[in-house]
């Protein structure tokens, strides 16, 4: 059974989604996402019997809370308070039990709580909370490590594998299909995918003949107590690039890996509702590269100008592996230039001092500003 820690993460941790727009999209099918399958309760009472009740009672909040975080635009999570008095109860459709054991005064359980679909829309809507319950197609997800020096790329089913099973792949907004790394994947192909290279996402897709895959690659260290995270790929909305580093305390390895994971499908869902709630004209077949990093900074927007696709994925490589750049997105590619969004600290003209070490001359021209490599 995992801590208390763990479950905390699994109830709170979704602003890591990509920030959504208004709107509601709701479609034949989409019944599973009501489903919080996998769900933790415990209580502590008097008696078995009570702490069983109390778990269930407990559990049935937190699970309405879990349903709508999943289904609701993180930019809607404040109007959640309008709908803060509704008794989950009264939703219910069903209660399985997954697992369950208990003592004279306690009770531990993994159960799956179904909700009425058109009662929660109905509550939803009265409100005018926009929402998205439509599933996306499964993505398939490989599970790799990171690791020895020189780094090695090798496919993993220990603690990052069971970080991801641990989750409710299946009625999430975004299902996952769990895969192993394939041995025609060499270390040197996941490093051209984790670098953004085209060829290497080929040829992930080749192997799996599919386009709709994620290369997830933990790389942990814990002698620097950190884990870095990164995935690499495509889902439902884009090409998708995200890399994130966890501190890993008290050499908790498993707490840091099962956070990471909770926050990565917390991407991926809001990554889907961001597409399905936007006005038609705000969406774009346009590949999306994202990367995210920690702290928090300024917004800089920039143009990035090059003379080739070569010079191009230099840059990008040297945007990613800067130091303080996060939620770095580029939006549109054309043969010459790209435009660019992203945060750092300080904001533009700080941005512009760390890029200069990196060979990279980031300029406030008349039309904004402009990125440009000085080799």
């Amino acid at each position: 059974m995992r801590t208390g820690r763990y479950w905390a993460i699994v109830f709170t941790v979704w602003t890591a989604a990509v920030a959504a727009g208004s709107g509601f999209a709701v479609a034949a099918g989409a019944n599973a996402a009501y489903t919080v399958g996998n769900y933790p309760v415990e209580a502590t009472a008097a008696n078995a019997v009570a702490a069983k009740q109390q778990a269930l009672a407990d559990g049935q909040k937190a699970a309405f809370r879990s349903l709508l975080k999943r289904i609701v635009p993180v930019t809607a999570y404040k109007q959640l308070t309008r709908v803060s008095g509704v008794k989950a109860a009264d939703l219910i459709a069903g209660i399985t039990v997954r697992s369950e054991r208990n003592s004279t005064t306690a009770y531990i359980a993994s159960l799956d709580f179904s909700f009425q679909p058109d009662a929660v829309r109905s509550v939803l809507s009265q409100q005018n909370i926009p929402f998205v319950d439509q599933q996306a197609a499964p993505v398939t997800v490989v599970t790799a490590l990171m690791q020895e020096d020189p780094p090695n790329a090798v496919n993993d089913t220990g603690v990052w594998r069971r970080a991801w099973t641990g989750l409710d792949l299946d009625h999430t907004i975004t299902p996952v299909t769990l895969a192993d790394l394939k041995a025609d994947i060499p270390t040197d192909t996941v490093k051209m995918i984790l670098a953004g290279d085209d060829k290497g996402l080929q040829a992930l897709n080749t192997a799996y003949g599919t386009k709709l895959i994620i290369l997830a690659v933990a790389e942990p260290d814990v002698a620097a107590k950190k884990l870095t995270v990164t995935l690499a790929g495509r889902d439902n909305v884009g090409t998708l690039l995200l890399k994130r580093t966890y501190r890993i305390s008290d050499g908790d390895l498993d707490y840091a890996s099962q956070l990471a994971a909770v926050v990565a499908l917390g991407v991926l869902e809001g990554r889907w509702k961001a597409i399905k709630s936007a006005p038609p004209r705000q969406v774009s077949n346009t590949p999306v590269w994202e990367a995210t990093t920690s702290g928090n900074g300024e917004e800089v927007t920039l143009i990035a100008e090059f003379a080739s696709s070569g010079q191009w994925d230099q840059m990008r490589s040297q945007l990613l592996d800067t130091p303080g750049v996060d939620a770095l997105n580029i939006m549109s590619v054309s043969d010459r230039d790209a435009d660019v969004s992203l945060s750092f600290p300080g904001g533009a003209r700080r941005l512009a001092n760390a890029l200069a070490e990196r060979g990279l001359n980031l300029i406030n021209t008349q039309t904004g500003w402009v990125l440009r490599s000085n080799y």
